[in-house]
């Protein structure tokens, strides 16, 4: 069932990215000495909002894993668990042997890899962040030996790329003692997010589930600052399968930042705050979604939800004014930071100011707003003291 549940689901991606429009664009490389194709989706609003930006994502292997990638990435922004991105699939049909290629007795690039992977970094990146609206967040993604290919970029000494995701991938016998080199601590330092995502899967082979089963275990142990490793391990006989549910799986985790604060999220990092301590990481976690992806969201009511439990039980409510200014700083078209004001002024019986705050926030409601009557009480109760 499980099987014939992912066949359906990859052939509805399929047909979904395949009915979006692409912008087919062609890089004249200095690098290369030659000339690349490139295909590009941008979001659906793009022209519409001049001022947005949006988080980059790089597949290479396009002809394999872009629609699939596309197709994922606009149901988890439509079910606003991840932004709208911009995605850039990288044409190798006819050069991927020459493009990803390694030393086998060395595990280091070929002089054909380091120079398309110097045509990744230095032309494709900067034609995408002169030419579109880019956010800070960098995405790589590949599979196969493409994806022993991205780890490379991890040995760069400025962090600028914030995930790679190594989907089903074809590790070289030296990729240990490569990623011990790369000085990942230097990640800690960065005052941002970082990824790395790797999956094994039972339809590998015994020498690759082995292999990519060591490195696992050896990244299990590695506790950095800021990097998170996503050791994924998917069931399945099949390794079309484990490519079609991966992709899935590491957006979930890549842009986590992103999504409303999870059960998970709020027993590990909400619950035993302060109050102030509380507000202060809404309001950071909602300044990180508009600096990382570009995406000034206001703050979602759920999330407000959520940290009003601890206002309400703590401290005797006496934040709820603090509360109620940071959403109107980062929400000003929601009625809840004046509601959440007049609670304050109400639990302290200055009810001329509560019924002013109440008033202004009830001005912000549609009168066919299912909660605009419920609201409205508390006018009529503080109005009549």
């Amino acid at each position: 069932m499980i099987k014939k549940s992912l066949l359906i689901l990859f052939y509805f991606i399929s047909f979904y990215g395949f009915s979006q429009k692409y912008i087919n664009e062609s890089i004249e490389s200095d690098v290369l000495e030659t000339t690349r194709d490139i295909r590009i989706h941008l979001p659906k609003d793009y022209e519409k909002d001049s001022l947005k930006n949006y988080p980059l994502t790089i597949i290479l292997d396009e002809e394999d894993l872009f629609d699939s990638y596309v197709g994922n990435s606009l149901l988890f922004s439509k079910k606003d668990i991840a932004p709208n991105q911009i995605i850039v699939g990288v044409s190798m049909a006819e050069t991927r042997g020459k493009d990803i290629s390694f030393d086998r007795n060395t595990g280091m690039l070929t002089g054909s890899s380091q120079d398309f992977y110097n045509f990744l970094r230095d032309e494709v990146l900067f034609h995408m962040e002169s030419s579109y609206r880019t956010s800070p967040f960098i995405t790589f993604v590949g599979h196969g030996y493409s994806a022993n290919f991205i780890t490379h970029f991890l040995k760069e000494n400025s962090a600028f790329i914030n995930s790679f995701v190594c989907i089903n991938p074809s590790f070289s016998d030296f990729i240990g003692r490569q990623l011990q080199s790369y000085n990942l601590s230097k990640f800690a330092r960065e005052d941002n997010t970082f990824y790395l995502y790797i999956n094994n899967s039972d339809s590998f082979s015994s020498r690759k589930k082995s292999n990519i089963g060591r490195i696992q275990q050896a990244l299990s142990s590695v506790e950095i600052k800021n990097f998170n490793i996503i050791n994924d391990s998917i069931k399945t006989n099949s390794s079309t399968s484990a490519m079609v549910e991966a992709i899935p799986r590491a957006l979930t985790k890549i842009f986590e930042v992103y999504s409303a604060i999870s059960k998970e999220e709020y027993e590990k990092n909400v619950k035993d705050l302060s109050p102030i301590d509380a507000i202060a990481y809404l309001e950071d976690k909602y300044l990180e979604i508009e600096f990382l992806f570009g995406s000034s969201l206001g703050i979602r009511e759920k999330d407000i939800y959520a940290v009003e439990k601890i206002i309400m039980e703590k401290e005797n409510g006496d934040r709820l004014r603090d509360f109620g200014k940071m959403i109107l700083k980062r929400f000003p078209s929601s009625p809840l930071g004046e509601y959440y004001i007049g609670m304050y002024y109400e639990s302290g019986k200055n009810y001329k100011k509560a019924l002013k705050y109440y008033k202004l926030g009830y001005g912000k409601m549609d009168p066919s707003d299912p909660n605009a009557d419920n609201y409205y009480e508390n006018i009529l109760r503080v109005g009549g003291q």
